[in-house]
């Protein structure tokens, strides 16, 4: 008999594909499917900043990421030299790690369903961080909220931000499919 092995699908990617893409393309009132916006990827970046010389915080940066995402982190280097800023070219300035496939979907689950709700004062994220193409960015300020870190590992705080590029025609779109896939916008007060 032969043995048959399903591939696996993240729970998030399946239920786009079986319903949110065609709720979309009604709501939206888009004719052809290959026009309903949907993930291409998730980029996540720690910028080192004034820690660009220490090398305890870019190991802690690089482990946070490596925890949090399942990918090994490429380090971004400076393109110019600022005097200002004491900068020069080729210097170590971030952290990045790009997110595609089942990799991002589970990720995307885990940040909307897990990490946002257990933000202190959390009342939702803002509805104007979308760029002119779409992509949404989401800046956390501190890394200890994400469960798979222990307390050892967020006792050098750094900041982290996560970007949700999306193939959209517009903002308007963009957020239909996060509001499907559950991100929890802030509600607007009337006063």
């Amino acid at each position: 008999m032969a043995k048959t092995t399903e591939a696996y699908t993240a729970r998030l990617k399946s239920e786009y594909n079986a319903t949110f893409a065609k709720e979309l393309q009604t709501e939206l009132e888009l004719k052809n499917p290959h026009q309903v916006p949907r993930l291409e990827k998730i980029v996540v970046n720690v910028g080192l900043g004034k820690a660009k010389d220490d090398k305890k915080i870019i190991e802690t940066a690089k482990n946070t990421l490596r925890k949090i995402t399942a990918q090994e982190p490429v380090e971004t280097l400076a393109k110019k030299s600022i005097a200002g800023f004491k900068l020069r070219d080729g210097n170590k300035i971030g952290l990045k790690v790009t997110l595609r496939g089942n990799h991002m979907y589970e990720f995307a689950d885990r940040l909307i369903n897990i990490v946002l709700p257990r933000l202190r004062d959390f009342h939702g994220v803002k509805a104007g961080a979308f760029d002119k193409s779409g992509n949404y960015s989401i800046g956390l300020v501190d890394q200890s909220v994400f469960p798979e870190l222990t307390f050892e590992e967020t006792t050098t705080p750094h900041g982290l931000q996560v970007v949700f590029v999306v193939s959209a025609a517009d903002a308007q779109q963009s957020r239909a499919l996060l509001t499907k896939l559950g991100m929890p916008f802030e509600k607007k007060e009337t006063k």
